[in-house]
């Protein structure tokens, strides 16, 4: 390989593209794993987000094995859970789900971890696993269905997203901001540094 290394973002959020952006970094390609993000019986919070980012990042590279202009590639995944105690909160897709996350989470903390998965072009797996503890203000009825209103919890862990309105609820954020917002950008810039990618490449005259 000549040049700079590719890097493949196992991932279709937004969030996440929009979040490397802000590190300065530009993936080459987004490549994302559909797979089955349903926990296991009994799985922990942590061990789930571990599991579904190693999942997302290994499924990645083997899509990417089939495109020779990725060979070789870094491949980056992550995965966040919301979790209160040892209760996992759905990514929400319907109405009732979010409602039922947002009166749980009313006036209690709850914790976001996110596994975050790194293969290297030599087929190395390193894993980080970052936990934000979040306290969210007790929520009124009206509150709680202004915010299904606005349809910002769609596809949100928890049914909500911190980064928007859900902002508001925040009392107090212990912990990793953007690792709640879906990528924790210390840890992930420090596992790319670690494999030698070249972070800072992209910050002096957007290059």
């Amino acid at each position: 390989m000549t040049g700079k290394p590719k890097l493949i973002l196992a991932s279709a959020s937004p969030r996440r593209l929009q979040l490397l952006g802000q590190a300065g970094i530009e993936p080459d390609s987004l490549v994302a794993a559909d797979i089955d993000e349903a926990p296991l019986k009994h799985e922990l919070p942590r061990n789930l987000a571990k599991r579904l980012a190693r999942t997302k990042a290994e499924a990645a590279r083997a899509m990417a094995a089939r495109n020779p202009e990725l060979a070789g590639a870094f491949v980056l995944a992550a995965d966040t859970v919301v979790s209160v105690g040892r209760r996992i909160l759905p990514k929400a897709e319907l109405r009732e789900e979010a409602a039922a996350c947002l009166r749980l989470l009313s006036g209690r903390s709850h914790k976001v971890q996110t596994g975050v998965c790194l293969i290297t072009p030599k087929g190395a797996l390193r894993e980080r696993l970052v936990e934000t503890k979040v306290r969210f203000k007790r929520l009124s009825r009206e509150e709680i269905e202004a915010y299904l209103g606005s349809g910002e919890w769609e596809g949100k862990a928890g049914g909500y997203a911190v980064q928007g309105l859900a902002g508001t609820f925040v009392v107090k954020l212990a912990g990793s901001y953007p690792n709640v917002v879906g990528l924790p950008l210390y840890e992930t810039v420090a596992l790319l540094a670690g494999e030698s990618y070249p972070v800072r490449a992209g910050w002096l005259g957007g290059a």
